[in-house]
Parts: structure tokens; C-alpha cells; sequence
């Protein structure tokens, strides 16, 4: 059987937005790694941290350090995750290499290294997010992690990157013979993957709502026609009382729940609901 490859339409318009995001993101990056981190020895872990080391030891301008030990993943990330990508990792490594070092010589916004360590991690989180809602790449840890997710795509991008970075950040306090300078990067690495899971995934959170009551029917085709949210009705069974139950699950963005648990309350205010998060949500309504 032969299998044909079908050719997505490509879409500018979406990529100038894509590539728009990469510049934000990137410039947000750099100022959390040279106005809170650089100043400070401090390292959020990537070709960042491998590029600190050499800048300190060496002084070695740390945005070309970073472009050159792109270069091996460029081509992996190449041959593995297609061109478009492809095209975007090299403008944000780019990008964020340029923004670096003009951002070098900018006076630090604090020399403490624990505020440094906060507010450098949360930036740099904030810009990571951004790029990769743009599925872009800095290189780096995040670029080596989207080639791991090729191999082993269950793998969480956030968990990938700070795993990596750990392991950079305990080669700087190696080399650089300051295990203070690890502790507060620890810091900054665990905010960077908290910013990164609020603003990349947080932004799709969505919620589960089971509501059990007797008026089910008239609940789900209130929240479908004011809301246009579908819902599925489960069969139950109350323990206690040994009675046969309809619940109705329904998913949900989080500015809806509210208006779905009033809808569901205004019709039976003896309805039993149940919130609880939902880590992801692909299909119709949502990510596809």
C-alpha cells in the first residue's frame, strides 16, 4: 500500500505572528539573563549557564559562546523537527544571542542575589513561555528538549528543560567554586519552569465539572445553549442512599466555570457540584 504525503498550505500569517512572539520572548529572556542573572553569576542552566562559565573563565562573549554550541543541535533540529521550526530556533537563537550581548554593558538592576535570583527567573520564565507558545527555540535546553519529545513525545517540555538546566547549573558551581551560586540558581530554574507551565500551559487550564442532580436534562441544555459547552451524562450510583444518579461532566475554560455553576444552582440549588483542574484538553473547543 502506498502512502501519500499530504502538503499543508502555508501560512503567513500565522508564522509572522509566530515570529513576532519570538522577538518578544527573546528580548524578555535577555533581560532576565543580563539585567538579574549575568551580573550576579547566577544561570537559569542552557547554553546560557555553559556560556557564564566561559565568560567568567574565559571572557568569552557569552551571545556568540551560545550561537557556536547551537550549532550541533541546529542540525539535529533540523533533520528532526522540519524547516519551519527549523527557521524560527535559528532567528530566536539569533535574537537572543544580539539581545544579550546589547543588554551586556546595561547597569544590573540589583546586586543581591537572591532578588536576582527571583525576579531573573521569573523573566526568563515569562520569555521561554512565549516562545515556546510560538514553537520557537532559543536553542539550548529548551531546543534539545523538543528533539527529545520527537524520540518521546509524553515527556513534559517544562520538566525536559529544568532537568537539563539542573544539570548545567551543578557544572557552574563546579567550575566556578561557589555552591551559593547553585542554590539561588535553583531558584531561578524552579520559578523559570513555574512561569513556564502558567503562561505556556496555564493559558489553555481548563477545568472538570461534575454536577449530580435530578434535573441533569435541563442543566446540560442550559449550559450548551448559553454557554456552548457540550457535556456527557454518566451513569452513577449514591452509596448511601443505594439510588441510580445521572452526573453530567463537563469541560470547561476557567472563566466559564463560574457561570456554568450558577446556571447549574438557578435550576436545582440542591445540585452536588465537583471542580477539579484538568492538566490538558485537546479536541473540539480546544487545542487541536
Amino acid at each position: 500500500m502506498k502512502y501519500t504525503r499530504v502538503k499543508r498550505k502555508f501560512n503567513f500569517k500565522k508564522y509572522g505572528y509566530e515570529i513576532l512572539l519570538t522577538i518578544v520572548g527573546c528580548f524578555i529572556m535577555a533581560c532576565g539573563t543580563s539585567l538579574f542573572l549575568l551580573p550576579n553569576k547566577l544561570s537559569t542552566g542552557g547554553f546560557s549557564g555553559i556560556a557564564t562559565i566561559a565568560y567568567f573563565i574565559l571572557n568569552l562573549p557569552i551571545g556568540i559562546t551560545i550561537l557556536v554550541l547551537n550549532i550541533p543541535l541546529f542540525i539535529i533540529g533540523y533533520l528532526r523537527l522540519g524547516k519551519i521550526f527549523f527557521s524560527k530556533t535559528i532567528i530566536g537563537t539569533l535574537l537572543l544571542s544580539v539581545f544579550i550581548d546589547l543588554l551586556e554593558k546595561a547597569p544590573p538592576l540589583t546586586h543581591n542575589q537572591f532578588l536576582a535570583s527571583v525576579y531573573g527567573g521569573i523573566v526568563v520564565g515569562i520569555g521561554s513561555a512565549i516562545n515556546l507558545k510560538a514553537m520557537a527555540s532559543t536553542g539550548g535546553s529548551d531546543l534539545l528538549a523538543y528533539i527529545i519529545r520527537s524520540f518521546k513525545p509524553y515527556y513534559q517540555t517544562s520538566t525536559l528543560i529544568i532537568g537539563i538546566d539542573t544539570v548545567i547549573v551543578a557544572l557552574n558551581v563546579f567550575f566556578l567554586r561557589n555552591i551559593e551560586i547553585g542554590l539561588y540558581s535553583a531558584i531561578a530554574i524552579f520559578l523559570m519552569g513555574k512561569m513556564i507551565d502558567l503562561v505556556f500551559e496555564g493559558v489553555n487550564f481548563t477545568k472538570i465539572i461534575l454536577i449530580i442532580s435530578d434535573k441533569y436534562e435541563q442543566i446540560a441544555k442550559k449550559v450548551e445553549k448559553t454557554i456552548e459547552r457540550g457535556s456527557t451524562a454518566i451513569y452513577a450510583k449514591g452509596m448511601y442512599k443505594k439510588e441510580d444518579k445521572m452526573m453530567l461532566l463537563c469541560v470547561a475554560s476557567r472563566n466559564e466555570v463560574s457561570k456554568i455553576k450558577q446556571l447549574a444552582t438557578n435550576i436545582d440549588e440542591n445540585a452536588f457540584i465537583i471542580i477539579t483542574n484538568a492538566r490538558e484538553t485537546w479536541g473540539e473547543g480546544f487545542r487541536k
